[in-house]
């Protein structure tokens, strides 16, 4: 009975990766035959913001990103959704940097509203899109807002410090600002209990650190113990220009915990609370007189891919019940590991 609930789980595991594939299949020479309902190819840059036409960034097919540029003046809702990284499948790193390029260049907008949702990411992708959002104020005298969803936290609380103002949801979490700059595990113990062995050929003798064939030295500690510590000072202290904090009342703040909106707006983190349409209106009354301009939203959106159904079906069969630990085994070692709010430091 044991030996076909196993078998039975494997079959059901097989056919849910074939339909799978043949769904993906699918897809691609749908995308083939019907090419203007996945994506819209642009010859130009500058075709970009004209003819009121949907547009996408060609990075490959099936990655769609789609909204209507009106003919008159606009402010754009650019969404900052997922993981901080260089790309996801809500998140892009080129495409961010290039539509806030672009719309800097436009001289229709009016300046731009993010809207973030996100739970931290990388250093390095954080301040590089700060930076840009920076760039972006200074060069066009525009305003940028902030409005942040269910959770902007660490690296999305980051991004956001580029924003004149910001507003959140009364139930979103943010704050954690703080930075993880590694995570060594050491099995050494366990690999010496079953024989296992790893040898690593190497010049540097902390070129090799972190690696599971070898435990952690003090030295390694304070090596990414002095990374994660300048990533932190930057950190707090674009937190503390952007406030109008001083660095020491930051620092109390910046222990890496997590603060409703109720409390970031007593620790002077965000303005104040609401939704995203009173954030608009907010920044109508302050920099336009009131004059009401429409938002039209920036999103970046990626089609699923052969891979993403392959960890669907895996997903899928997680919690059936059978013998064989397959399908867990197979979307434990693709899903990210990183799932709680985090700003860190990757290579």
């Amino acid at each position: 009975m044991k030996n076909k609930t196993s078998k039975a789980g494997i079959v059901f595991f097989i056919i849910a990766l074939v339909l799978s594939i043949g769904v993906g299949v699918f897809e691609i020479v749908y995308s083939i035959k019907h090419p203007s309902e996945n994506s819209i190819s642009i010859s130009s840059t500058k075709d970009l913001f004209q003819n009121n036409q949907a547009f996408s960034f060609p990075f490959r097919k099936n990655e769609v990103t789609v909204t209507k540029v009106p003919k008159s003046e606009y402010i754009a809702k650019l969404v900052i959704a997922g993981t901080i990284e260089k790309e996801n499948m809500t998140y892009n790193q080129q495409w961010l940097l290039s539509t806030v390029k672009k719309l800097q260049k436009d001289s229709k907008n009016k300046g731009i509203i993010l809207f973030i949702d996100s739970p931290g990411g990388t250093v390095y992708e954080a301040d590089e899109l700060y930076l840009a959002l920076q760039k972006y104020k200074e060069e066009t005298k525009r305003p940028v807002y902030a409005y942040f969803g269910s959770l902007a936290a660490s690296g999305g609380y980051y991004i956001g410090c580029s924003a004149d103002y910001i507003m959140a949801n009364r139930n979103t979490i943010t704050g954690s600002i703080g930075v993880i700059s590694g995570q060594f595990v050491d099995i050494t113990k366990l690999m010496e209990k079953y024989g296992v062995k790893v040898t690593t050929i190497h010049s540097g003798k902390n070129k090799a650190m972190g690696s599971l064939g070898s435990s952690v030295t003090d030295e390694q500690i304070a090596i990414m113990q002095a990374i994660s510590d300048e990533c932190y000072e930057q950190f707090t202290n674009i937190v503390s220009k952007a406030r109008n904090i001083p660095l020491s009342d930051v620092k109390k703040l910046a222990d890496g915990r997590v603060y409703t909106a109720k409390q970031a707006v007593q620790n002077k983190l965000i303005d104040s609370t609401g939704d995203f349409d009173l954030c608009k209106e907010i920044m109508c009354s302050k920099c336009f007189e009131n004059k009401q301009i429409e938002a039209v939203t920036f999103e970046y959106k990626r089609a699923q891919t052969f891979y993403d159904y392959f960890m669907n079906a895996a997903s899928a069969l997680k919690g059936i019940k059978t013998n064989s630990e397959l399908p867990n085994v197979i979307e434990e070692a693709l899903t990210e590991k990183i799932k709680f709010p985090a700003y860190y430091y990757s290579k």
